[in-house]
């Protein structure tokens, strides 16, 4: 067998191990046990996960297009973090963009996405965590309550700004300042009533409802980002 045979006989494993390394590092960054702003490298990421460079390169450059990783120069990769003015403009997007796709839910989900939808609620409320006031964690894609709404838009402008150029970016945040504390529960109760209006085909409810959701949860996620930054500044030697 030729080199480039060879070489075309191990893509398929490559791709898999690069998949299943993005989703271990993805999933690492989202959850904050890659800190954000912290420095990433080939090397290290390679002993970690035993694996070659090649997948790993691939791995990286999935996180860098989703905008979980960053290339600063005479520095390296490193993970994300976001500025304040940064946050607060991702909300913004995310506040118009999120309760556009509602109002369209309103207009064009199925009976059958939206009985999905209520199964992802039913699966949420389950969660042991969720019920002892812990937090709120969802997975992603199909098992996101919000990337079930978007994807009920039918609108694929939508679709790709929401479930893929931002999506990332926003479930880290909501992830790390939103899914703890007493926001949770008031986020799962907001969820249901989103539904309640998609269900009835009330379109300006819907987009409202999402509005304000959107925005308590921006007002969350500034508190306790705000929080973070001054413990962050509260600990650096001076």
């Amino acid at each position: 067998m030729n080199s480039v045979a060879s070489e075309l006989a191990t893509l398929p494993e490559v791709r898999t191990l690069a998949e299943r390394v993005f989703q271990q590092l993805q999933d690492a960054i989202v959850r904050g046990e890659l800190a954000p702003g912290s420095k990433i490298t080939e090397p290290g990421l390679s002993r970690a996960y035993g694996i070659s460079r090649g997948p790993l390169r691939e791995a990286m450059r999935r996180l860098e297009a989703h905008r979980l990783i960053e290339r600063v120069p005479h520095v390296g990769a490193r993970v994300v973090k976001l500025s304040m003015k940064e946050l607060l403009e991702l909300f913004d997007v995310r506040e118009a963009l999120e309760s556009m796709a509602a109002r369209l839910a309103a207009e064009h989900m199925t009976p059958e996405e939206i009985a999905g939808l209520r199964e992802v609620l039913a699966l949420h409320e389950r969660q042991a965590d969720l019920r002892k006031g812990e937090a709120y964690y969802q997975r992603e894609g199909d098992l996101d309550f919000h990337f079930r709404i978007v994807q009920g838009s039918h609108n694929k402008m939508l679709m790709g700004m929401l479930c893929d150029d931002l999506y990332y970016l926003v479930r880290l945040y909501r992830t790390q300042f939103s899914a703890s504390g007493t926001r949770p529960q008031r986020a799962f109760v907001e969820h249901h009533r989103i539904v309640d209006a998609i269900e009835a085909g009330d379109a300006e409810l819907a987009e409202l409802l999402m509005r304000r959701h959107v925005s308590a949860s921006r007002s969350n996620v500034v508190e306790r980002y705000a929080a973070s930054l001054e413990l962050q500044d509260s600990e650096t030697p001076t």
